[in-house]
């Protein structure tokens, strides 16, 4: 099951017509990413008023209105499966809704084959109250993330998660404002352009989590095309689906409005795990480390000997790799040797770890250090 290549005229475009028919037309295996923000179905009861009695201005297009849940299920169904087809192979789909039908919509995922791999909960920091004062403030809404199949080799670009939250393990509460200010699209009268425009900010992680730079982002509910626009400040291809008219307006013009941020290493973080592997005793046959290089932990707790062989020699025989010596010293059942390591580098410590980059970069950039 190849992936196919989409003719040069599909990508970077906005196509208006039936989602589900576009799909059908473009090769299957051609598309890296979905995002979906499909109608929510909110099934809402007549008008809502604030408590000055202004009327809210709530979702209620007609393209967000549905018969029933079977017919609701069944457009899921439809939109879904097409999505799925052109999918590749290692790709992936975020879908985004509320408790009106995010649940619907995770067990259709499910049923078409899609493997779930987080449910992201996006936490508004300025909610719109509850002015009936009957339920919970609704303060969120949740983002499901799927690949295409349990055996997809999907992208996560953990690292730059990681570099985005601070160097902190990226968690699945995303705390976010809602689209609000100069980034909210309005009509000639100062209305919102669209009801349910969501913030760049919210997209930005989704395509940087799970995309590189080059890939193709489609998009079969664009609206006024926030996918859009953070795909090419990203470096990516889209793919917008709109049926509405003024929407597309909105969108073509913002879209021609965008310069991409810039190229290569500014858009991508390099993965630690696509990293050339890098035994440790390469840094003994390099130099970098002489056998019998006193190695600590950080806070000089434990002690070894670099060995010729690579292996490190402690106490008591205690013998092995970098890795099992690490865990047997710390009664742990396992240990990252490269961080727990330090050699000394004149007065400070250093994990082994930064060797080991060191070696990395040498592959294009030499490197004639040595350690005693």
């Amino acid at each position: 099951m190849s992936s196919q290549k989409l003719d040069k005229s599909t990508v970077n475009k906005i196509h208006q017509g039936d989602c589900v028919e576009i799909m059908n037309s473009l090769p299957e295996n051609s598309v890296d990413l979905v995002f979906a923000d499909p109608p929510y179905n909110l099934q809402l009861g007549g008008e809502l008023h604030r408590p000055n009695n202004t009327k809210v201005d709530a979702c209620d297009d007609d393209w967000d209105q549905f018969d029933s849940l079977k017919v609701y299920d069944d457009f899921t169904t439809e939109w879904m499966k097409a999505a799925r087809r052109i999918l590749k192979p290692d790709g992936a789909i975020w879908v985004i809704g509320s408790y009106h039908n995010i649940f619907r919509v995770g067990a259709t995922l499910q049923d078409l084959g899609y493997w779930i791999l987080n449910d992201v909960i996006w936490r508004k920091t300025n909610p719109m109250p509850n002015f009936r004062g009957r339920r919970f403030c609704n303060a969120h809404e949740t983002l499901i993330w799927a690949a295409k199949s349990e055996k997809s080799k999907y992208r996560f670009n953990y690292d730059s998660m990681k570099a985005l939250n601070e160097d902190l393990q990226m968690r699945s509460d995303w705390f976010i404002p809602l689209c609000t200010g100069a980034e909210r699209l309005k009509d000639d009268d100062g209305q919102k352009a669209h009801p349910t425009q969501k913030p760049e900010a919210l997209l930005y992680r989704v395509i940087m989590s799970s995309t590189n730079p080059g890939d193709v982002v489609l998009d079969p509910f664009f609206g006024t095309g926030t996918t859009g626009a953070v795909a090419k400040k990203l470096g990516r291809d889209y793919i917008g689906i709109e049926r509405e008219d003024d929407y597309i307006k909105y969108a073509q013009r913002r879209l021609d409005g965008i310069t991409k941020i810039g190229d290569g290493e500014i858009l991508h973080t390099p993965s630690k795990r696509e990293q050339p592997r890098i035994p440790f005793g390469q840094l003994i046959e390099r130099g970098l480390l002489k056998p019998g290089t006193r190695l600590t932990d950080s806070k000089g707790r434990y002690e070894a000997k670099v060995g010729a062989d690579g292996n490190l020699i402690a106490d008591e025989g205690v013998r092995g790799s970098i890795h099992k010596v690490g865990a047997t010293l710390q009664g742990a059942p396992s240990c990252n040797g490269w961080t727990f390591w330090h050699y000394q580098d004149g007065k400070k410590a250093q994990p082994i770890d930064t060797l080991r980059q060191d070696i990395i970069s040498s592959m294009t950039t030499p490197d004639s250090r040595t350690i005693q």
